[in-house]
């Protein structure tokens, strides 16, 4: 496919640029021109009057190019192709179908286009083999003595970084008595070598298939919509190819973008201050589904020092200057080993077997908004990506940039730079030692902290119980707070949702918390509030659940410019005006949300704190990230020579058996004493039956349900007997077929399926299990409820619907077994979802003497667990209701589509 035969030859093809501005334009001159009359680049301040204020015409015209590639939501002209594309793309673009049934196409950069070369680095001829690494006997455990002993392991293994550590100290100006105690101290910092770190990132085989070698962009064969989904699918990797590729040494390598993150952490709270500031580093080249499943791909590379004063001198600026200068000393240090390599290729093996020239860069910077305010060197309260006041973050202004900070400092007072564009003047930010570095430009999306946590939590949470005060007086808001924690804890049970048993009323939050309380808060405050504050929190729910999407749509990037949410006035709610740009600029959020840095604490540093004596504990700690890194390169050296399939039981007994047929001449022939080994799948699940589980092993299906392993002997043996056990009416038997031998009554089922979009493995699939039990936990029933599929032709909740399943069982049949499932109906109200909330409401169904409707259906007709909210009115609920008698305590319900992210994709 050609790249004329995609491209749209309208002759308007530059859009201005400027937020909201629906101007295109044949030329760069005619865009300048408008620019310099319709847009100046910055607005006065609003309480204060600007000493300094440049328009465009006082700056170069490739200030402007720089400002148009970090720009905002760039509006199209009907029949326009996309603002990127029609600027940088060339005519001797590189496509190739990509996907099942060719749906899509890719364009691919086509100078750094990642081709493979031998180790000199002279490149192949197209198609050629790589070279076969060394041979290893499938019996060397070296350096364990054998299987056992690796697997019980804690250390041991030759291919590891080695911790380094250096010194930071103020080197500023010192009085010439009573010098302050910070002044003198001294500081170490460890680390590992990222050079190093990163070469072993790209070197390992499990990433081989899961990496992109080259800046794509990504587009349906349907329409030619654009999509987002990995990092190399965004602008920014595009456009850093183009200034990367003007050098032409650089011909036919790989770039390599390097992502960091850094985050404070607290290991106990109960021993005293023990906290530490870890600093980690990932690749942009391995795909969101790789970093997001926790594959060593985000892997810890230093741990920055916390220096401490007393509070007398915390507020003196020398000190706070320092503070933040040491930051970015301490990275710019660490780092230095990578420089070269930013502006010279240098080759490397890949986990695919072939060498390949890289360029490395910085990448994004995974943050929260304070660790932003620090990255950007900005004061706190101002936006770290665009140069909107803080006083108005309303007010749409152009983004932040190198250059233009730079002149500013130049030209501009100190105080007024504080004051007016809020730059803190004396400090340099660690991205001005490198190759293009641009911090503001690398500042990443944080869906956690700016979304769940900073949006959801800190102000619309809080905004609910405002309005109540104001409306309703102390008390009978008080009265109503508690009837809508009632009304959280009476919410059934559901796989992967954390319950709350005492309502949202808890004191300390966490970034669990906050998730799992955006899942069922909209149904318990409907009734209580105004229509427009629901509808404002679904509004916001949605945006949260279409960006932390694997993959974005060009439509959907539109849906989030257009929300009901108008203003954005503090700064966490205020980056969601950027999410768009920020979308395509680095491809999907999830592959860049400090949860994923916040996961990495547990095993990098939480962990190895608990395991360590506590005394001078980071020195054990790092011992321990040294031995867990080790064993992490052996697993990945055995596996990729085969050597780690099946299980240790499974290893022993094929040795046994080796032994056996060696010492039997006959023993190859089969009898009864024979030992069978079934095949392993090589599929590991982890975690736990009530939170749901990740399979780390390939896309299989996208669903399948399966029953428990083990059916209860104490339950039903006949259909009749089943009838008697779990039906709330009885089951016409006249209806059904008749069947008189034995049944196999199941606790439960196992829905497997495809979520990339939530937690899941390296190929995006989840496991959750489906309760129909008697009893559950010594405590009460457990019958939940499911999608199953009614008409396969149909997309989404058109095509389902929702059932609870009393009972699981099997029966067999001329030598074939059937897993069926006995289910309440329920029927849909309406033909489409509730209007304020968003969710499809469902009732009961009735036969006709009002009995509930009660069938049996073929478990392949299930689709997943399916979580329904109760529809509470404006009454109070009462108070010993329990979460276990949900489903029979009300006469309509909402589908909860907000459970996960697969159910708000499935029922949207």
């Amino acid at each position: 496919m050609s790249h004329s035969a995609r491209r749209d030859h309208n002759t308007l093809q530059i859009p201005c640029g400027f937020l909201h501005c629906e101007r295109y334009f044949k030329t760069q001159a005619g865009r300048t021109k408008h620019w310099n009359t319709s847009h100046p680049t910055f607005k006065s301040a609003p309480t204060a009057s600007v000493l300094y204020s440049a328009a465009v015409e006082d700056e170069p015209e490739e200030q402007h190019n720089a400002f148009f590639a970090g720009n905002d939501d760039f509006p199209q002209a009907e029949g326009s192709s996309d603002a990127g594309q029609a600027l940088n793309e060339p005519d001797n673009m590189d496509t190739e179908f990509w996907g099942p049934g060719d749906r899509l196409y890719r364009n691919y950069h086509p100078k750094l286009n990642g081709r493979p070369c031998d180790a000199t680095g002279q490149f192949l001829a197209d198609g050629a083999t790589p070279s076969p690494p060394p041979s290893k006997p499938h019996d060397d455990w070296t350096p364990y003595r054998n299987r056992i002993e690796f697997e019980t392991a804690e250390f041991l293994y030759t291919r590891d970084v080695k911790w380094q550590s250096f010194k930071v100290q103020y080197t500023g100006e010192k009085p010439a008595h009573d010098v302050l105690p910070w002044m003198t101290e001294s500081h170490d910092v460890w680390y590992r070598d990222p050079h190093e770190v990163i070469r072993n990132m790209l070197a390992n085989p499990d990433y081989a298939m899961e990496m992109d070698y080259r800046p794509y962009r990504e587009f349906s064969t349907d329409n030619d919509k654009r999509q987002w989904q990995d990092f190399m699918s965004g602008d920014w990797a595009w456009n850093q190819a183009d200034i990367i590729s003007q050098d032409s040494d650089t011909a036919g390598s790989t770039f390599v973008p390097v992502i960091l993150g850094s985050d404070k952490t607290t290991v106990s709270v109960a021993t005293g201050a023990n906290d530490y500031y870890p600093l980690y580093a990932s690749i942009g080249n391995v795909r969101n589904n790789v970093r997001c499943a926790h594959r060593d791909a985000v892997a810890i590379i230093g741990f920055l020092a916390m220096p401490k004063t007393t509070k007398e001198h915390a507020a003196c600026p020398k000190y706070q200057k320092y503070h933040r200068q040491m930051f970015h000393s301490s990275i710019s240090k660490i780092l230095e080993n990578l420089r070269p390599g930013m502006t010279k290729p240098e080759v490397v093996r890949f986990g695919d077997g072939h060498y390949r020239r890289v360029i490395y860069g910085l990448g994004p910077y995974i943050a929260d908004y304070e660790e932003q305010v620090l990255l950007a060197c900005i004061v706190r309260s101002w936006c770290p990506r665009c140069m909107s006041h803080r006083k108005d973050l309303d007010y749409k202004l152009l983004c932040r940039n190198h250059d233009h900070t730079e002149a500013l400092i130049e030209e501009v007072t100190s105080s007024d730079l504080w004051d007016e564009y809020g730059i803190i003047a004396d400090l340099v930010p660690f991205s001005n030692d490198f190759p293009r570095g641009d911090i503001h430009e690398l500042i990443a999306p944080d869906i956690l902290h700016q979304l769940i946590k900073g949006t959801f939590k800190d102000h619309l949470v809080e905004w609910v119980g405002q309005y109540l005060h104001h409306m309703h007086g102390k008390k009978r808001a008080e009265k109503i707070l508690d009837d809508i924690d009632r009304r959280i804890a009476a919410i059934a049970s559901f796989s992967g949702l954390r319950r709350f048993p005492q309502g949202r009323g808890f004191k300390q939050w966490t970034g669990d918390d906050s998730k799992a309380l955006m899942k069922v808060y909209l149904p318990a405050i409907k009734g209580y509030v105004p229509t427009d504050m629901v509808r404002t929190f679904c509004a916001f729910l949605e945006f949260c659940y279409l960006v932390r999407r694997n993959i974005i749509m060009e439509s959907t990037l539109i849906l989030e410019s257009t929300g009901i949410i108008l203003t954005f006035s503090l700064p966490r709610q205020h980056s969601c005006s950027h999410y768009a740009l920020l979308i395509r600029l680095f491809g999907a959020p999830n592959g860049l949300c400090s949860s994923i840095t916040e996961t990495k604490h547990i095993k990098a540093v939480k962990e190895p704190w608990r395991h360590s004596s506590r005394y001078h504990a980071l020195g054990q700690m790092l011992v321990t990230n040294q031995r867990l890194d080790k064993l992490a390169a052996s697993h990945i050296d055995f596996k990729s020579h085969n050597m780690l399939n099946g299980t240790c039981l499974s290893e022993t007994l094929q040795a046994l058996l080796h032994l056996r047929l060696n010492n039997e001449p006959k023993a190859n022939e089969p009898n009864e004493n024979t030992i069978t080994l079934s095949p392993d799948c090589n599929i590991t699940i982890q975690g736990n039956n009530e939170e749901g589980e990740i399979i780390d092993g390939p896309t299989l299906v996208q669903a399948h349900v399966q029953l428990a392993k083990t059916h209860q002997h104490k339950r039903a043996r006949t259909v009749p007997d089943l009838d008697n056990e779990c039906s709330p009416t009885d089951v016409l038997l006249a209806h059904c077929p008749r069947f008189d031998g034995n049944i196999q009554v199941f606790n439960s089922a196992a829905s497997t399926f495809y979520a990339p979009s939530d937690r899941s493995g390296i190929g995006g699939m989840r496991q959750e299990h489906i309760r129909a039990c008697p009893l559950w936990r010594n405590e009460a029933p457990r019958y939940d409820c499911v999608f199953f599929n009614t008409d396969a032709a149909i997309e989404g909740m058109g095509g389902m619907d929702i059932g609870c399943v009393m009972g699981f069982f099997s029966f067999t049949f001329k030598a074939v077994s059937y897993p069926c499932a006995v289910v309440c109906w329920f029927e849909k109200a309406d033909d489409g979802p509730d209007e304020d909330t968003g969710m499809w409401i469902v009732k009961p169904s009735y036969d006709t003497d009002q009995s509930p409707l009660v069938g049996i259906i073929h478990v392949d007709s299930i689709y997943r667990a399916a979580h329904l909210i109760p529809i509470y009115g404006t009454h109070a609920i009462p108070k010993d209701l329990k979460h276990y008698d949900s489903y029979n305590a009300f006469c309509a319900f909402y589908v909860n589509k907000f459970a996960d992210h697969h159910a708000f994709e499935i029922t949207s």
